[in-house]
């Protein structure tokens, strides 16, 4: 059981059977009255914010939470199959539990899957991943790494923002957690 004594920004709580993931927290102690901590969590199952404040010494679950690393191996519809390395068991998880990294998944990647109460909530994608440029506007003479930038759409259907001297068929590294190039990648 957790305390609000030990909240902190990434702290795993359960309210209500639902796993919650706290984004912001402060211990606010007033003259008067009991101190409260007033706090901003973020579901783990359907992404959606809330905001409350709770006493201080409120108590709360610790959730059912394990993380597994598995493969992505192909779209069925809109279900995504992923496979558990060590046991090689299948799952499958459905598209809107997967709407922000959809257009990062690409065939074989190894993930890390989110199980609550062993069914899978969220999938993680690794921090970086090296994409080839599949689609850009072609550079123009001059064009120099502190130039500007343009749109770039990469193997899996992201499209992210580049350099001008990126060119279609180049391997560039793209971080994923905030969808930004990075660097590109010698061959």
């Amino acid at each position: 059981m957790y305390s609000t004594q030990d909240f902190k920004k990434n702290l795993k709580i359960e309210i209500d059977g639902e796993p919650f993931v706290i984004v912001e927290c402060q211990h606010v102690k007033p003259g008067k009255g009991n101190a409260f901590v007033k706090t901003k969590y973020k579901s783990l199952i359907t992404g959606l914010v809330r905001q409350d404040s709770f006493r201080s010494g409120d108590k709360f679950e610790k959730p059912d939470l394990v993380s597994r690393e598995m493969q992505y191996l192909y779209p069925e519809d809109d279900i995504y199959i992923f496979m558990d390395l060590d046991t090689y068991e299948q799952i499958r998880i459905t598209e809107d539990k997967l709407e922000e990294v959809l257009d990062f998944l690409k065939d074989n990647l190894l993930v890390e899957v989110l199980f609550h109460n062993n069914k899978a909530i969220s999938i993680e994608l690794p921090t970086f991943l090296e994409l080839e440029v599949t689609q850009t506007d072609p550079g123009v003479r001059g064009d120099t790494a502190s130039g500007g930038s343009k749109p770039a759409t990469l193997e899996t259907g992201a499209v992210v923002n580049v350099p001008l001297y990126i060119k279609e068929g180049e391997v560039i590294k793209v971080d994923t957690r905030d969808r930004t190039y990075v660097e590109r990648v010698k061959s």
